[in-house]
């Protein structure tokens, strides 16, 4: 019998999702939080994680710790970004007493300092012990590994970041600083908003349609659809990126669609990649989801390593 493409588990409270295709392999660690266990409260009540500044509230640093103990990580270093809906990748490698280096792609210099937050949306790494993260309420995060070198990585893909194609290049990077071949390499889409609910703007169909051959194959119409199948006009929302409800648009892009697009334009086989099917802003109950709850919500985490050698 096949196994399930993700497996929920269960350990001092908190439940987090595993995907079937990265837990074959005993040298990686790797999960994607639900909102389930915690101890926040109000708009972000549950397992809240935050974003990448170390400075948050109690609650907040004590599900991260509860978080790190219910899947093994403790003797991890949590490597985070501040994400700014780019496709900026940084290498992130082990430095003393615990510190990381932050290697920006295309770059020779090295941050070392931990306590700088660095401003991307993708990690990459090949050093034993360091934890990738990306946080998200509603956009895609998509972890790597390749199973042949022992290299991982961790994107966090909005449509801004899946229309500079922030997934296939970090592919690239990985073949190109590792030497991964995308053959080796098992993807893992966790929860995110789906078409079902993510109705985006004008602007956001036109710069897919324009930027890949069939960009209209990433679009559904979404059930208030209101949208005449003719005519594109220009629309340029002020708010937050891929966050509000554009007015009278009635298309959902597709976020899944577009990340298994880029993977397999990268190289990587189809059969090694697979996605976990929930909607977060269909299911609050189990997740956090901007769109539907307000920037009052929380934020999920995925994250991704490669155990220290005494616990592999």
């Amino acid at each position: 019998m096949a196994r399930e493409p993700f497996v929920s588990k269960t350990r001092l409270g908190i439940t987090w999702l595993d995907a079937a295709n990265l837990s074959q392999f005993p040298w990686l660690l790797h999960a994607f939080s639900t909102r389930q266990g915690g101890v926040s409260r109000g708009g972000g009540e549950g397992l809240n994680l935050g974003n990448a500044d170390a400075r948050q509230p109690l609650p907040v640093r004590r599900n991260r710790d509860k978080f790190l103990e219910a899947i093994g990580a403790r003797q991890f270093s949590l490597a985070a970004i501040h994400q700014i809906h780019s496709a900026e990748i940084f290498q992130v490698t082990a430095g003393k007493n615990g510190s990381l280096n932050y290697l920006p792609s295309g770059y020779t210099f090295a941050a070392s300092d931990r306590m700088e937050i660095h401003s991307g949306d993708a990690t990459m790494a090949a050093a034993p012990g360091v934890l990738l993260s990306v946080r998200t309420a509603d956009c895609l995060p998509v972890l790597l590994a390749d199973s042949r070198l022992r290299v991982v990585a961790a994107i966090h893909a909005g449509w801004r970041g899946a229309l500079k194609r922030i997934v296939e290049k970090t592919v690239g990077e990985m073949r190109r600083i590792f030497g991964s071949e995308p053959r080796h390499v098992f993807a893992a889409l966790g929860p995110s908003i789906r078409g079902c609910c993510y109705e985006v703007g004008d602007e956001v169909v036109d710069a897919f349609c324009g930027g890949f051959v069939y960009g209209e194959k990433f679009f559904r119409k979404t059930a208030e659809s209101t949208r005449k199948p003719a005519g594109f006009p220009g629309f340029l929302s002020m708010m937050p990126p891929g966050h509000t409800r554009p007015r009278g648009s009635g298309l959902g892009l597709d976020l899944v669609a577009v990340a298994k697009d880029q993977l397999q334009s990268a190289g990587v086989p189809r059969a090694h990649i697979q996605v976990a099917d929930f909607c977060t802003a269909c299911r609050t109950d189990l997740f956090f989801s901007y769109r539907k709850e307000g920037k009052q919500t929380g934020r999920m985490m995925a994250v991704i390593g490669i155990r220290p050698a005494r616990v592999s």
